[in-house]
């Protein structure tokens, strides 16, 4: 997974510049609420095959990219 692939689902849930959301960009800044932020799990989830549990706090797509790629071995 890559984050250029992690963004493309982002615009794809929200319409989003790809290019004003970078890794550390907190999901609040983009004006995610939290039922927000389990859709976009959600939809990441059915893109990538990987559970991510919403216990993780991830708060931005830099976290998602590490849960992803440490969930990958």
């Amino acid at each position: 997974m890559t984050i250029e692939k992690l963004k493309g689902i982002l615009t794809e849930f929200k319409d989003f510049d790809q290019n004003a959301v970078n890794e550390s960009t907190t999901f609040a800044e983009i004006g995610l609420d939290s039922l927000d932020v389990v859709d976009l799990v959600m939809k990441i989830h059915e893109e990538t095959g990987t559970e991510i549990p919403l216990s993780a706090g991830l708060k931005n797509l830099g976290d998602v990219l590490d849960y992803l790629n440490k969930a990958a071995g």
